[in-house]
């Protein structure tokens, strides 16, 4: 290879951003790092065509089919990431469920819901920074819908998914300014019509949140839960189920969900039902660091990672000190976190104790796993919380590879659809969404938020430049 046609890799990727769609251009010298099959190369070259892979080779290539080359030798390329939980709705402060804590004498819920609406460049800015190329809302308003409109007519965004409002046992008038994220469903009849309604809007996801209490018991809900499956599926619409209970989760298989969102987090998960989620090729997504965000910030135990520090939004993780807030105008359940923070992180603890050993017996039995992080609740923040849903994901006993494959190729099954279809591996043919790393991810996962630049649909985004 003449070395006077390769460009040192900080001025090529500039050269890269502008010029990705109008010629070829080759990423010369990487290791190649593919989750999908767990294979590693060394030595690798990725040529990348206007907006998707053309090929992925190994060795000296002809230097006349590769165009414009730039130099990558030791780095590490990676498929883009993919956070398959989140929710457009929530910006992550502590004024954005109200439900859960009401603070709307500080911030009203209709000052809240406006600042989300004229945040999505921001966020979306803030996932393709964090390496994250496509994302999955699983629930919210129907101007959800308008958030992936805008997605795909912006190229500094994410690849995005949605559902519309979330199918509910339970209501959240807390949260219905007119166009609720949560609604209340009390018969079989009432969950069809809905499904309809939310077909009309070509949905990439229906989701039931399966809430279970002392007043609203597995099996009264498990009806309702029936319809909208059935009726989903007629759509051609896959569901995904909100369920923390090993027999909420249970009955959500049994009646057809394709896709449980969150850990079991009650009790361990029994052979039956490791045994019922690989028969029905069930996709979990565990979204683990959620579990520990709410108690952690009412009791100013919040611990944010180097990454949410730098790339959340500042105005969101300014607001989450609770300290900040007058005494005659905090809830009572922020009170009693502040006024005992030990049983706070005693109850963070204890789901954890539970939920990390589910998480690995599914693993290891070949359940598909997906990683998400339920962004926008209180405290997880969107973006960069995906790297400490890969560091629980460690610490439940996962392996780095396993852990980029949640996050990439299990990812994708999860998004779905034609989009799910090519992205997530880095083959011939597949979307150019591309991580590039400074250091080695298999050796500490720890190098998954090292990023060197992020390439979404063939156009690069150096980490280094002032355009984030």
């Amino acid at each position: 290879m003449n070395s006077k046609t390769v460009i040192l890799v900080g001025i090529g990727l500039s050269i890269f951003a502008l010029a990705a769609h109008t010629e070829k251009i080759s990423l010369v010298g990487a290791t190649v790092i593919n989750p999908a099959d767990g294979k590693v190369l060394p030595n690798a070259t990725i040529v990348i065509d206007g907006d998707r892979i053309e090929r992925l080779a190994m060795g000296k290539q002809d230097a006349a089919t590769l165009g414009k080359q730039i130099a990558c030798v030791g780095k590490f390329i990676l498929p883009g990431y993919i956070d398959t939980h989140v929710h457009f709705f929530q910006s992550g402060d502590l004024f954005t469920r109200p439900d859960v804590a009401d603070l709307t004498k500080v911030r009203p819920y209709a000052e809240e819901v406006a600042w989300v609406k004229s945040h999505p460049p921001d966020v979306f800015s803030r996932y393709l920074r964090s390496g994250i190329t496509s994302v999955v809302d699983v629930g919210g308003p129907f101007w959800n819908f308008e958030v992936r409109k805008t997605a795909k007519a912006t190229a500094k965004a994410p690849r995005v998914a949605v559902a519309g409002p979330l199918i509910s046992s339970v209501s959240r008038p807390q949260l219905d300014l007119g166009d609720p994220p949560i609604v209340k469903i009390e018969t079989p009849e009432q969950a069809r019509e809905f499904v309809c309604k939310l077909a009309a809007q070509n949905p990439d996801l229906v989701k039931i949140w399966y809430i279970v209490d002392k007043d609203h018991p597995v099996e009264s809900f498990r009806p309702i839960a029936h319809a909208t499956i059935e009726e989903s599926h007629a759509h051609k619409i896959r569901v995904a189920v909100h369920a923390t209970e090993l027999e909420t989760a249970r009955a959500a298989v049994e009646e057809g969900a394709d896709i449980l969102v969150h850990s079991v987090i009650d009790k361990p998960v029994d052979d039956a039902f490791v045994k019922l989620l690989k028969e029905r090729n069930i996709i979990l997504c565990p979204t683990l660091v959620v579990f520990e965000r709410y108690g952690r910030t009412f009791s100013h135990q919040l611990n944010l990672t180097p990454e949410e520090q730098k790339w959340g939004n500042p105005e969101v993780i300014a607001s989450l000190d609770v300290t900040k807030i007058p005494q005659d105008k905090l809830p009572q359940r922020i009170k009693d976190a502040l006024a005992d923070p030990k049983a706070a992180l005693d109850k963070i603890n204890k789901t954890y104790e539970v939920a990390l050993p589910n998480l690995k017996r599914l693993e290891d039995a070949g359940v598909t796993i997906a990683a998400g992080t339920d962004a926008g609740n209180i405290g997880t923040i969107h973006g960069p919380a995906l790297f400490r849903e890969f560091q629980l994901m460690k610490e439940a006993g996962l392996t780095p590879m396993q852990i980029l494959q949640c996050a990439t190729v299990n990812a994708a099954k999860l998004f779905g659809g034609e989009t799910g279809a090519h992205v997530g591996k880095i083959e011939n043919g597949y979307s150019a969404d591309l991580v590039i790393l400074k250091s080695n991810p298999l050796e500490d996962i720890r190098h998954a938020s090292d990023i060197d630049t992020v390439i979404k649909n063939g156009m690069a985004y150096p980490a280094n430049s002032t355009m984030w």
